[in-house]
This record gives C-alpha cells, sequence and structure tokens, in this order.
C-alpha cells in the first residue's frame, strides 16, 4: 500500500472519530470540525467530496474544489468519481446475494463455473478469490493505464489466465485485482447474465445507489469529474485516458460519497444481506497455516488501538483516490473520494487530528 493511501485511511480516521462526536456534542460542532480539517486539503488535490452518515442518514456532506479544473466546474455531491478497488465491496455484496440464493458456492473449484479457465494445478475457490489468497497474480507495470475495450468479464481474464500462480491457494496473501475480475465471471455463470446489468438489478438498484455505475469509456457521462495528477513542479494535468472494461469488479466503478455512505449502511445490520452473508464478509479469513490475514471477502477488518471494530477498503485509480470506512459500534459510515491519482494528503497533521478526537469516540 502506497504512502498516500495510508494518510488518506488515517485521515479518513480522524473524520469518522470526529463525527462521533454527534452522540454528544450538536451536530453543527461536528461539521465545523470536519470542515476546517477540509479545509487542510485545499490546493493538495484538484477536487474533495466527503460524505458521513449514522445507521443510514446522512449527517454530512461537503465538497471542495473542482470536477473541471480548466473550466473551473466545482465539485457537486453528485460528482461521479472513480472509486478504484472499493469497487471490491460492491461484487462482495453481489456475490453474497448468489450464494444466498444457492447459485454461488464460495468453497466449490471456480471450474465449476468458468470450465474454460486453464487449470493451475489445485483447486481455487471463490472465497480464496475474494480473500487475496488464491496465488492469483495483481497488476504488471503498464496495465494499470490500459486503453483496450473489452466486451465482457471473461474476455478481460486473458490478460493473466495463462500465468503461473503466486503460491498454492490458500497458503499466502498475495492483494490481487485479477482475483476479482475472475469472481466476476463466476458471478455472470452464476447469475445467468452479465455482471454489470447483475450489479445494476441486484446491488446498486435495490439500495437507491443512484449515482454509482460504470466507467464506461465508451459513453458520455456528464457528471463525471475529469481526472488528474500531481506535476512534480506543482500543480495538477490530466491523466491519459484508460478503459477500465478489463476490471469493473475489482476497481471498474464510479459513485459518490453520499451512495458510498448509503451503501456501507446496509452492512450494519441483516436486511440488504443476512446475518450469515454479513459475518462471512467481515471475519478476517487465514491462510492454510492459521495466520489470519486482516482481510475477510472483500473487506479490510482492523479494530483501533481502543478495540473498536472498523470495516474498510481504500481504492487508488487512475485520477482516482477513495476511502469507505464503516465503524459498526457506533454505526457510522464515512466515504471520501478524490479526483487525483496518489491523492497527495500526507502532509496533514493527521497524528494531532487522531488525537484531538480519539476522547469523542463513540461518546454518549
Amino acid at each position: 500500500m502506497n504512502f498516500s493511501i495510508w494518510r488518506l485511511r488515517i485521515i479518513a480516521a480522524a473524520w469518522i472519530l470526529a463525527a462521533s462526536a454527534a452522540f454528544s456534542a450538536s451536530l453543527s460542532d461536528v461539521e465545523s470540525q470536519a470542515r476546517t480539517q477540509m479545509a487542510e486539503f485545499a490546493g493538495k488535490v484538484p477536487g474533495l467530496s466527503v460524505a458521513i452518515g449514522q445507521d443510514g442518514k446522512i449527517l454530512w456532506s461537503e465538497c471542495l474544489g473542482y470536477a473541471d479544473l480548466e473550466a473551473k466546474k466545482p465539485v457537486t455531491p453528485r460528482t461521479l468519481f472513480r472509486i478504484g478497488s472499493v469497487s471490491k465491496p460492491m461484487t462482495a455484496a453481489g456475490l453474497m446475494l448468489l450464494v444466498e440464493k444457492g447459485k454461488v458456492d464460495l468453497d466449490a473449484d471456480i471450474h465449476r463455473y468458468v470450465p474454460d479457465f486453464p487449470e493451475k494445478g489445485h483447486v481455487i475457490t471463490t472465497r480464496q478469490l475474494a480473500g487475496h489468497l488464491a496465488g492469483i497474480r495483481h497488476y504488471k507495470p503498464g496495465e494499470f493505464y490500459m486503453n483496450r475495450h473489452f466486451n465482457n468479464a471473461r474476455d478481460g481474464l486473458r490478460i493473466f489466465e495463462n500465468d503461473p500462480l503466486l503460491s498454492v491457494p490458500g497458503q499466502k496473501y498475495f492483494y490481487s485485482s485479477y482475483g476479482f475480475n475472475l469472481i466476476s465471471a463466476v458471478m455472470e455463470a452464476a447469475a445467468g447474465q452479465d455482471f454489470l446489468p447483475y450489479m445494476q438489478e441486484a446491488v446498486w438498484t435495490p439500495l437507491d445507489l443512484t449515482n454509482t455505475m460504470p466507467d464506461d469509456a465508451t459513453r458520455s457521462i456528464p457528471e463525471r469529474t475529469h481526472f488528474y495528477v500531481a506535476k512534480a513542479g506543482g500543480g495538477f494535468k490530466l491523466e491519459p485516458d484508460v478503459d477500465n472494461s478489463y476490471k469493473w469488479a475489482s476497481g471498474g466503478f464510479l459513485s459518490t460519497p453520499e451512495d458510498l455512505v448509503r451503501f456501507g449502511s446496509a452492512h450494519l445490520q441483516p436486511g440488504f444481506l443476512t446475518s450469515a452473508s454479513l459475518k462471512a464478509l467481515f471475519t478476517p479469513q487465514k491462510t492454510t497455516d492459521g495466520k489470519p490475514t486482516g482481510y475477510g471477502i472483500g473487506w479490510t477488518i482492523q479494530r483501533d488501538k481502543s478495540g473498536h471494530r472498523i470495516w474498510m477498503h481504500t481504492g487508488g485509480s487512475v485520477g482516482g483516490t477513495t476511502v469507505l470506512m464503516i465503524q459498526p459500534d457506533s454505526g457510522l459510515v464515512l466515504a471520501m473520494t478524490a479526483n487525483c491519482t496518489d491523492a497527495p494528503l500526507n502532509k496533514s497533521p493527521t497524528g494531532v487530528i487522531l488525537q484531538e478526537f480519539e476522547p469523542l469516540f463513540l461518546a454518549q
């Protein structure tokens, strides 16, 4: 994980701690504190959008900067950002719905669903893929900036399907976006329809995620932000065009912080998903020698230094940096998006902010 993503996770933690003070302080005070922290990023990213919710209700949502620097088009709550690997928890939700219907067995060989995927000499299961334990590789240099269109999930597997495994499935944790691409092919076979229509019907529409969609390079999407990277001498420049059709399931979605908060809130209690599904998502998997990985099914599982649970995922994409965090003990959900590659947030006084707000954590 790069330094900027790590810093983003820390500042996100600070903001979710700040929002938890709503239990004992007025919401206006929390907003003021969070707005002051947000001002730290003025000029460090082209545009930024943040939302915090509690038990499914949006408590605070605010935007900073520009979606289009040249046109001075401001970021709004409807501005669509690339959410990168935060797409994985969404894919995981769609997967678990198929598990609930008996259409996917997480522990069956994936060749039951994708029989033409090349044999690797070992059984690979969907659960292993979803926990980065299958030995499937991650990106090679240059693949992250791919600008080639793939017509379906199966076609995208051709990028890596003939490469050897990095390890025997189950033995080692290797973060792999391509593993989630293989999951999308499993889901297509199980659902009997293409991956994107399935996600729309099974996840986005039921949860009223009206501003969540594939980052389709072949069509105009008016609310889609421009995508930038910081220049060495200061300022920002546009990133080159990319086509994310090879990785819808692992990093190809657009969304907004408010939609992400609504999505995260659906995981606070059974309803959209069953108790069994939620347990599977948020239970860290283990390697074959019994070592916990800190990753469940599409979610990183952590605890803060006080022992409170944190479920989260970060996302880095071409022209985008995103974090989604759930604090289940308080019912708080935070999402933050920036339209900049590796958003350079490393100069914020995150340690001080974290210490300042930690006493307010779960205060009532």
